[in-house]
């Protein structure tokens, strides 16, 4: 007789919940998601088969979508949505999403949009709430930035329920990356702590796209699609002047998503340096030699890097921001520098053009894709609340919208496997060194041909 498999179960995945759910969806049923409905974890068939077969338990998330009874009465649903942390492409469309998805599907018309990150959940502070309503926000995702506005760093989270409790606030939503969602568990610990029914749902932004546990965070594909046009600049400037060097320095403090992507979508890429994967400036196989054999052979090169590459090699300690990471020295001037003074010494005339768009992207409105991805995280958001969810975000697995607690991405970020599929394909695809510093790997396919005379000769 076959052993049956063994089901999924939550596994670290649980979601918690602030009581019986007793209140009738207004949403017609065949929207319903059923509570117990599950997304595994694991995506690869061998592994998942050799976890049943062991017999253990298969870790899944909860799948997200609205549920069939309602932890919270709409009409008494007092909301509250901050956004905090750098600003990035789609917050605005997520503060509208959620308030449509609340006023629209559910029919909650008290909504308060905390002003200023946490800073404004901190009465002393003095940011004034602002009321939310779809006709307040219903041009906002046409215009970067959020209508909120933003702040770093932590705040007290006793100042913050007392604030969240004096208002009435029946659930918070946090729109923010890493530290944002830290300091919601905080809260969340708070409000458990006092017995308070107030649920607190996250939705993850970081335009690094480096939250555990989620195929993307919004503002990412806005960000890739938006650095395409300062690479094609540096190109352009690097390839109308002789011995020229486009370098473009990308987001991405400790995972490099942002440059790998933009590598991978822009052919005039020469060499693509990310935080994961160290870098070696000197010797045969290094950085500054192959930059140099490129120069000889096309009089000409692109770089794009993340502003968290070569922190080892630049020196100093910066200390950390209020939100607790380790400031970055700036990578930009330093390999500017570096590659100068090399062309310099081997007789190369180089000119180097650098171009920082970090700003520019961060500061733009979502594209249509990330507006598109924006919509469901909101309504998404709003379907756990209401259904007394808290402690987690919303994030989406396999191509499915799922529930995942803070507890189990707080504090770890999701990085570039330097022996993985993803850097392979950006090494092959722009014809760099797997590891500069070290005769390994896919070598450069122009590297060792024979050069002109009239290149060569610049080298003596």
């Amino acid at each position: 007789m076959d052993t049956p498999s063994p089901a999924p179960s939550p596994g670290p995945f649980a979601i918690g919940r602030l009581g019986e759910a007793r209140h009738a969806s207004p949403l017609p049923p065949e929207f319903w998601v059923p509570d117990g409905a599950r997304v595994v974890h694991e995506t690869d068939a061998g592994r998942l088969q050799a976890a049943a077969a062991g017999g253990g338990g298969i870790a899944s998330f909860e799948k997200a979508g609205p549920r069939e009874r309602l932890f919270f009465d709409p009409a008494a649903v007092t909301a509250g949505v901050v956004t905090c942390g750098g600003l990035c492409p789609g917050l605005n469309d997520v503060i509208r999403a959620l308030t449509f998805g609340l006023w629209t599907n559910y029919g909650v018309k008290k909504i308060v949009g905390f002003r200023f990150g946490y800073e404004g959940l901190v009465e002393r502070l003095g940011h004034e709430p602002l009321a939310l309503d779809p006709e307040v926000v219903d041009d906002i995702h046409q215009r970067g930035g959020t209508m909120l506005g933003a702040s770093r760093g932590p705040q007290d989270p006793g100042e913050m329920v007392d604030r969240l409790a004096k208002v009435g606030i029946d659930m918070l939503f946090a729109i923010g990356g890493d530290g944002t969602q830290r300091g919601a568990l905080a809260i969340a610990a708070e409000v458990r702590r006092r017995g308070l029914p107030i649920a607190v749902v996250g939705v993850p932004k970081t335009i690094d796209n480096d939250i555990v546990l989620i195929d993307r965070s919004f503002g990412f594909e806005t960000a890739v699609g938006l650095a395409r046009g300062a690479i094609q600049a540096a190109h352009t400037e690097a390839r109308d002047y002789p011995f020229a060097v486009g370098i473009v320095k990308l987001m991405g403090r400790e995972s490099g998503f942002v440059a790998a992507y933009s590598a991978l979508a822009n052919s005039e890429v020469d060499v693509c340096l990310v935080p994961e994967v160290p870098v070696v400036f000197d010797g045969s196989h290094g950085l500054l030699a192959f930059l140099e054999r490129r120069l000889r052979r096309r009089r000409h090169a692109v770089i794009v890097v993340a502003e968290g590459a070569c922190q080892d090699l630049i020196g100093g300690d910066t200390g950390t921001d209020a939100s607790g990471n380790r400031k970055l020295k700036d990578v930009g001037p330093f390999l500017a520098d570096a590659i100068g003074k090399h062309c310099g010494k081997v007789g190369i005339p180089a000119q180097i053009k650098y171009v920082d768009p970090s700003y520019m992207i961060r500061s733009m409105r979502a594209d249509a894709d990330d507006s598109v991805y924006c919509l469901e995280l909101g309504h998404h958001a709003v379907h756990a609340a209401m259904a007394g969810k808290t402690a987690m975000i919303v994030g989406s697995w396999a191509n499915e919208f799922t529930h995942v607690p803070v507890s189990a991405i707080a504090g770890r970020r999701k990085r570039i496997d330097p022996d993985g599929m993803l850097w392979q394909t950006v090494v092959q695809a722009i014809g760099q060194p797997e590891r500069f510093g070290a005769p390994l790997g896919f070598q450069r396919r122009t590297m060792g041909l024979a050069l002109p005379d009239s290149v060569r000769d610049l080298g003596k």
